[in-house]
């Protein structure tokens, strides 16, 4: 029994073997015939991109614009102008393609005065005098005639031009500095030249504002009147760049913020202006009854100015106008020197007898009652 048992446990043990042995032999394809959940997936390559197709011709498609008018064409061809003038390209692109049209400076040129075409209507001169000739105005170019003195003198020295004039043009331009204008320099004369009253005329001198920008003039200091000048002595543009002058000796030409600058920028204008040294704008005079007008009436036909040149008499020396019973006030001109009357109020008022300086006054502002109110503040001025 008991080698019997022995005997079913060796075959057992035997039979156990054999069995793992059998397992152990299983070829590996036979074990790998049921995918192993747990075995990292395979290697699969990347996945290709399709070619590209082939390039074809893209074909633009016209956008329909409309053609450019009004200012936006005015513009353009301001660009134009001012290439063709020399000014360079930078400073063209900074300022034309953003100007625009000022409605403000439209308004105010189409409301000066001058009535209605043809009309000989002529206003009084006493208002006016007494706006531009005024107490404040008077006093407060005095006070500079005094404190001035040795400037005015070397002034003086170097023009030739009296100096009373030259703070009387600065008082009556900007009260003496304080009022210069704040329109924009160059969308006023831009909006001036489109307007088309005076287009070449300003034109030239949007131009020449442009010109002082290439020269190193700030944008922000080009402002003053809605018809375009500026500074204490309201230049316009070509005028700053011909004749702005250095009057207070430190090598800069500020017509902006420097008072001897300004009036010897003035000075600078009346001599070019052709300012006769040693001689006054003139003097009131009373005009007899018996004068006979038609004798003395001028036949200049000026290219200028027509109408104000019209108001004057023929060229007579002092001592002819002494024959004809006109009479000086206050005042005198040389015996020799050649005057012509103007009546600003007519017969019957204060008329004036003046030199050829008073028109190189009307040369700076072609007014006669601008003229006669710088002439008489001048002579006020050194009276106070």
């Amino acid at each position: 029994m008991a080698g019997e048992g022995f005997r079913r446990v060796a075959w057992r043990w035997t039979t156990g073997l054999a069995c793992l042995g059998a397992v152990a032999l299983t070829p590996a394809s036979a074990q790998q015939q049921q995918p192993d959940p747990l075995a990292p997936l395979p290697e699969q390559p990347a996945p290709q991109p399709p070619p590209p197709e082939p390039l074809r011709p893209v074909q633009a498609v016209p956008v329909a614009t409309a053609p450019l008018s009004g200012f936006a064409l005015y513009r353009q061809q301001l660009s134009s102008k001012a290439r063709a003038a020399g000014i360079r390209e930078a400073t063209i692109e900074a300022v034309v393609p953003y100007l625009t049209l000022n409605q403000r400076v439209i308004q105010l040129d189409r409301a000066q005065p001058g009535g209605p075409p043809n009309s000989t209507v002529i206003p009084p001169f006493a208002p006016y005098r007494a706006r531009h000739v005024s107490a404040d105005l008077i006093n407060r170019g005095s006070a500079r005639y005094r404190s001035y003195q040795p400037q005015l003198q070397w002034l003086e020295r170097r023009f030739g031009v009296e100096t009373p004039v030259l703070l009387a043009i600065y008082g009556h331009e900007t009260s003496y500095g304080r009022i210069t204008g704040g329109f924009d320099l160059l969308e006023a004369l831009a909006t001036m030249a489109y307007e088309g009253r005076r287009r070449a005329f300003f034109e030239e001198e949007f131009i020449a504002a442009l010109r002082l920008l290439d020269r190193g003039t700030p944008r922000a200091r080009l402002k003053g009147s809605w018809a375009g000048a500026t500074g204490y002595p309201q230049f316009m543009p070509s005028n700053v760049l011909r004749l702005a002058t250095d009057g207070d000796g430190d090598g800069v030409a500020n017509i902006w913020s420097s008072e001897m600058d300004a009036l010897a920028s003035i000075a600078a204008y009346l001599r070019d202006a052709g300012w006769k040294p040693g001689v006054h704008w003139g003097v009131p005079v009373r005009v007899p009854p018996t004068l006979n007008r038609t004798s003395i009436r001028t036949t200049f036909d000026a290219p200028r100015c027509p109408a104000v040149f019209r108001r004057h008499s023929r060229w007579l020396t002092v001592r002819e106008w002494r024959a004809w019973g006109v009479q000086p006030l206050r005042g005198s001109l040389p015996e020799g020197e050649m005057a012509t009357l103007i009546e600003p109020d007519g017969p019957s008022a204060t008329a004036y007898l003046v030199t050829n300086n008073y028109r190189a006054i009307l040369d700076y502002n072609c007014s006669n009652f601008y003229a006669l109110a710088v002439g008489l503040l001048a002579d006020e001025i050194v009276a106070r």
